[in-house]
């Protein structure tokens, strides 16, 4: 059945308004899946910093040079810092068995790891506004 002319189909705002929810649910899953891979990601920094640390004896030098080398190596990348790195290590190191791999069911409850985070390194994590904002970027950047 075809629409005559610029009329719209009688079932628009209903599909519109569907459509409309599934973008919503599809950003929120994107932030949420973003901040999680980012907890993911400083557990396991912070697991290889205390391997290091306990098979090589690293200390603190080794630790600031990392952050030199990352800061180059990602300029624009915030919680890099060697005081981070640090609380990373000490994130793994309180929270050993922690589970970094959830099915998406469980990803609503994963995000509010982040608050049992030390509190510096909680603070150096984008916010849920900066992490949309950033996705917003990279995907109008595709477009």
């Amino acid at each position: 059945m075809k629409a005559s002319g610029d009329a719209l189909p009688p079932d628009y705002g209903e599909w519109l308004a569907s459509l409309k929810q599934r973008i919503q649910s599809a950003r929120s899953w994107a932030i949420l899946a973003a901040h999680g891979e980012q907890i993911c990601l400083y557990h396991s920094i912070g697991c290889d910093i205390l391997e290091r640390k306990s098979q090589q004896g690293w200390g603190a030098r080794v630790i600031n040079r990392r952050w030199i080398d990352l800061r180059e190596a990602f300029p624009g990348m915030k919680g890099l810092s060697a005081r981070n790195l640090k609380y990373m290590a000490v994130f793994a190191e309180k929270c050993p068995d922690i589970r970094v791999r959830q099915q998406a069911a469980a990803q609503f409850p994963w995000f509010y790891v982040v608050r049992a985070l030390p509190e510096p390194l909680d603070r150096s994590l984008p916010s849920i506004e900066e992490i949309e904002a950033e996705l917003l970027r990279e995907l109008e950047g595709d477009v």
